[in-house]
């Protein structure tokens, strides 16, 4: 294989190119993190025919122009692709491929290019579907901790500084509750200027409601425990593509790259070799129609296919404390911390569930449902999900949070999401469902008075109410044993 270094327009491109006779489909990744550290992957590609294209999007590393996160990516990913297919390496055929921002400039590529520009198939992975998807829950409640940190990392400039949050933490550990929020850039010490606008894109869906009219094939591929992992099931669900294949693990946003609860031997896949195989498959039409794919069983060592959902189930949680408790944004209930304090004014709801009797296998969406008062004008609700494990250690299942504003004082019933879990639980694990009006950092603290909490400069805190047997928990389990599919065969058929 030969590699080549070039610009297209005032983008800083490399391409490897395999070795033998040619043309070949290329593959076009398009990255804020700096295109040398994709070229490993391009070589892994070139090895399996592909012409891989690794570029820098504007503004950032060796590319020229002004970074604005999601801004510029059809017209430069148009411009990209036609200069591809005009190659003398190239046979015209493209493959659209990325991770997280590269994802998102992916798809782009893919719904909203000219039909001349569009790739052939697309592969994205862990996908930021835009800035108002990452800013924010599909409820619009602010994610704070991971913006506060990609955007100390890589926002307005032209490198990254990885540990950037982890430092500006460690000198000053109460960064994170500045107020207001959009002039947190002032304490930590950097301009950065979009930081402020992120928080007023409210566009969300933009590309899950253009995904119905996609012409190509979709591999989707997500990490359970990843932030971003309802985003790549509803973009699999919507792809109208004539096929659309999904693979989703107990994985974080880095995918297999560390590990996370619930994983085992049989989900540290070779995802880079499964990419380029599909893609071949895609590119030469021999994908089956339709919705299929894989999804892990935590904890079970073992594949299902991803339309897999169990019947419902709702064990019965004991509620122990807190059906009277004061959620307070001084002392918000914290998002790193599963530690429930056993004394003082409860700060949250905490019940649990009699040990199960059998193993379960919990496959499907969970949510909980509340009858609740709140008695401020504005409140946010958080409900985690626990599995406290038999030899007594915890782990997070699922985490879901709504903001509800009315009448302070009125009690109403609602639901809170808690996304889909795979996860098997052993015989006598705990169920613990806490339900707070904080998960900070992870989220903005709720101020309470009704004020945007992006632009709040004042906290009060929130007496809630539980109603008497106002709390249901709703999951999904499997039937009976499950038979086990391989992920390669399910993402290839």
């Amino acid at each position: 294989m030969r590699a080549t270094g070039t610009t297209v327009g005032p983008l800083a491109t490399d391409v490897v190119i395999p070795t033998g006779d040619g043309p070949f489909p290329a593959v076009l990744i398009r990255t804020p993190y700096d295109r040398t550290r994709h070229l490993p992957e391009a070589r892994g590609w070139a090895r399996h025919g592909f012409a891989a294209v690794v570029q820098d999007v504007r503004g950032r590393f060796g590319s020229a122009g002004e970074w604005q996160p999601y801004a510029h990516e059809r017209a430069d990913g148009t411009q990209t692709s036609r200069w591809i297919r005009r190659q003398p390496w190239s046979d015209g055929r493209l493959v659209a491929a990325g991770a997280s921002y590269a994802a998102h400039c992916a798809l782009v590529l893919a719904l909203e290019a000219p039909d001349d520009a569009r790739p052939d198939a697309v592969v994205a992975a862990v996908p930021a579907l835009g800035a108002a998807e990452t800013a924010r829950e599909t409820s619009g409640v602010e994610r704070l901790s991971a913006r506060a940190g990609w955007w100390a990392a890589h926002g307005d400039r032209k490198d990254s500084d990885e540990t950037a949050l982890e430092e500006a933490l460690a000198a000053d550990p109460g960064l994170l509750t500045h107020l207001p929020l959009t002039t947190l850039p002032e304490r930590l010490g950097r301009e950065l200027p979009s930081w402020a606008g992120l928080w007023r894109k409210r566009d969300r869906g933009r590309l899950v409601a253009l995904a119905p009219g996609a012409r190509t094939p979709l591999l989707a591929v997500g990490g359970l425990h990843d932030h971003f992992a309802a985003d790549t099931f509803a973009l699999w669900r919507a792809w109208g593509g004539p096929s659309a294949r999904l693979l989703t693990g107990p994985w974080g946003h880095g995918l297999t790259s560390r590990p996370c609860p619930g994983a085992g031997p049989a989900h540290r896949l070779n995802l880079g070799g499964l990419y380029a195989r599909w893609a071949h498959r895609a590119l030469t039409g021999e994908l089956a129609p339709g919705r299929h794919g894989a999804l892990a069983l935590g904890g079970g060592d073992l594949w299902l296919p991803a339309t897999t959902e169990g019947v419902p189930y709702a064990p019965e949680p004991i509620l122990l404390r807190g059906s009277v408790f004061t959620a307070d944004p001084r002392r918000p209930v914290r998002s790193d911390d599963l530690a429930v304090p056993g004394e003082g004014p409860p700060d949250r709801c905490v019940c649990v569930t009699p040990p199960l009797p059998r193993t379960l296998d919990v496959v499907g969406p969970a949510r909980v449902r509340l009858r609740a008062t709140a008695h401020t004008p504005s409140a946010d609700w958080a409900a985690r999900l626990v599995a406290v494990l038999p030899e007594g250690s915890a782990e997070r299942l699922a985490v879901g949070i709504v903001r509800r504003d009315g009448p302070p004082g009125r009690e109403s019933g609602f639901t809170i999401g808690l996304g889909r879990l795979a996860r098997r639980l052993p015989a006598g694990t705990r169920l613990r469902l806490e339900i707070a009006g904080h998960h900070f950092p992870a989220h903005a603290r709720n101020p309470h008075t009704g004020d945007d909490p992006v632009t709040a400069v004042r906290l009060t805190s929130s007496r809630r109410e539980i109603a008497p047997a106002g709390v249901t928990l709703a999951l999904h389990v499997l039937p009976s044993p499950p038979t086990p599919v391989d992920p390669a065969m399910e993402v290839l058929r």
